[in-house]
């Protein structure tokens, strides 16, 4: 078993930044060619750049992963420019600050079709093209946290990564038969863009009074003392994506430095 991923056809969907931005880099260094998949299209490209730049092999695609013609496209895009789709990343995800009670169906609907119907659809058009092409494939979802534990200013985000684990269990059991596992990894508290905005939220509440006290207070049960970096994620991603974990399905990885114990 080996973590090299020398010629393997990946898609990585939230990859314009942040973690996913992390992932496609750290497989295409280690030889996989990636499909920098996000929302904003130049952002995608940006980083595709940046790793044709460093030797590798990439291309940017703008998604909008709530809307199945445009998950379909992506799928399409990379299986043109690389010939196959052997992994994907269900990375894509927004999150918001809202106690509970202030939390409206706008919001619900708006955090699920992303990071929920998201999750679905590109579980599906992944499968339909690993099951057309033949030899199996991996799929590996973006759980949280939140998908272990309910947190009140976060409901309906955590509601969303419940789904992401549930869908991660059901796909592994849908997909078996054609030799395609479906794992998810779930981080805790990870310095990105998105704890920046998340901490705005907390001051715009009225939950704190300067910048990074949310993060920080956040932090505080971590055992390993510290928030994570992308940089602490990648080891797991690229084991997901690689053979070393041929015989896993089903599973959600804990990558959060002790925050939850399961």
């Amino acid at each position: 078993m080996t973590l090299s991923l020398e010629g393997r056809s990946v898609t990585v969907t939230g990859a314009g930044r942040g973690i996913g931005e992390a992932i496609a880099r750290d497989l295409a260094a280690k030889g996989a060619k990636v499909a920098v998949a996000d929302l904003d299209g130049a952002r995608a490209e940006a980083v595709a750049d940046a790793i044709r730049s460093d030797g590798g092999t990439a291309v940017g695609i703008g998604v909008d992963v709530s809307r199945r013609d445009s998950v379909r496209a992506m799928v399409d895009r990379t299986v043109a420019e690389f010939g196959r789709l052997d992994v994907l990343f269900n990375n894509a995800g927004i999150s918001q600050t809202c106690p509970f009670m202030e939390v409206s169906e706008a919001d619900f609907d708006r955090i699920m079709a992303v990071n929920g119907r998201g999750v679905l659809i590109g579980t599906q058009e992944a499968a339909r093209q690993m099951i057309l092409q033949g030899g199996g494939g991996k799929i590996v979802n973006t759980a949280s946290i939140a998908g272990k534990q309910g947190y009140p200013l976060f409901a309906h985000y955590c509601a969303s990564k419940f789904a992401v684990v549930a869908l991660t269990q059901a796909a592994a059991r849908a997909l078996a038969e054609h030799r395609i596992t479906v794992n998810a990894f779930a981080p805790g508290v990870v310095a990105t863009e998105l704890w920046k905005q998340l901490d705005r939220e907390f001051m715009d509440h009225g939950l704190t009074e300067t910048p990074s006290q949310a993060i920080n207070e956040f932090s505080q049960s971590i055992l390993i003392g510290r928030p994570s970096t992308p940089a602490d994620i990648v080891g797991t991603t690229a084991f997901l994506a690689s053979s070393a974990s041929d015989t896993m399905t089903g599973q959600t990885v804990m990558i959060d430095g002790g925050m939850v114990l399961t």
